[in-house]
């Protein structure tokens, strides 16, 4: 009797010992898929300039609108190295119908690099009387500021950021940061008022003026050296021409949306046709 009860107890034990451990696999269950939940990825909607590597193969046949510039831009090129790629002189004249390649090859490459789906309208220059005209801003240049992918941070030297004289180029909360992840930002986003005033950051000769470039709106860039453009991107309205020279702190433009889901300033700096965190040059706030 004595031993059939001693059984019954261990029994018991052990039923104990079972639903104690199934509770707690329950309770792990449930804590693993909280945080599989809680680890969602989160999309940054901030940044809506389109990331591409540099195209290195294939041909592009310029179309009505079209400047050297505009296509460094859109492929990840420097203009000066896509330049003389294309045995292309100063000023960068192009014409449309002509077939600007990106290999190393001969011109008779049989790969063409297709334009983005946007339409691409043709821009008139209108240099502003008594101007002199720009030599590196003819009716077909545009300063190349490449969106490539992967890019790493670029060692800009301390003498170079003060040496332009840069300004902040809109008043406004700053939401978005350069990033060197190809992924990521390559400039920086300023949020502010539909209209608000958009300045130069720094005095040099507008290269391009229009939204031939799918996902920076109407956009501005501006060509301050051989080493450095800006750029500035999502406008509601441009307020200076290609070709024509601006100063540090003129407005070009009035803030808008264009190209994005907000009203914003999308703001880059490129140092030789490379990203670099326009932060280092502007002044500390």
């Amino acid at each position: 009797m004595g031993h059939t009860m001693s059984l019954q107890r261990k029994d018991r034990s052990g039923l104990q010992l079972l639903a104690i451990a199934l509770a707690m696999a329950t309770l792990l269950a449930g804590c693993s898929s909280t945080s599989s939940t809680s680890g969602a990825r989160v999309v940054d909607r901030n940044n809506a300039a389109p990331k591409r590597p540099t195209v290195t193969s294939g041909q592009y046949t310029v179309k009505p609108g079209d400047t050297l510039f505009s296509i460094a831009f859109r492929y990840g090129w420097d203009y000066k190295e896509l330049a003389a790629r294309n045995n292309i002189p100063a000023p960068y004249t192009i014409r449309p119908g002509q077939a600007i390649r990106f290999n190393s090859g001969t011109t008779g490459s049989t790969t063409v690099v297709s334009s983005p789906s946007s339409s691409s309208k043709t821009t008139v220059i209108r240099r502003p009387v008594g101007t002199a005209p720009v030599p590196s801003a003819s009716g077909k240049t545009v300063a190349s500021v490449p969106a490539t992918s992967g890019t790493t941070v670029t060692t800009v030297p301390a003498a170079e950021r003060t040496a332009g004289g840069w300004t902040w180029p809109a008043n406004g909360v700053l939401i978005g940061k350069f990033a060197s992840n190809g992924s990521l930002n390559k400039g920086i986003d300023i949020a502010g008022d539909l209209g608000q005033p958009v300045f130069a950051a720094s005095g040099g000769a507008v290269v391009y003026a229009g939204s031939g470039l799918r996902g920076y709106g109407e956009l501005i860039i501006i060509k301050h050296s051989d080493t450095y453009v800006s750029a500035y991107g999502h406008n509601r309205r441009l307020l200076v021409r290609e070709g024509q020279q601006v100063k540090a702190g003129q407005a070009i433009a009035e803030m808008g949306s264009t190209g994005t889901d907000r009203v914003k300033l999308h703001f880059e700096i490129r140092r030789q046709g490379k990203p670099v965190d326009p932060l280092q040059f502007l002044p500390r706030r």
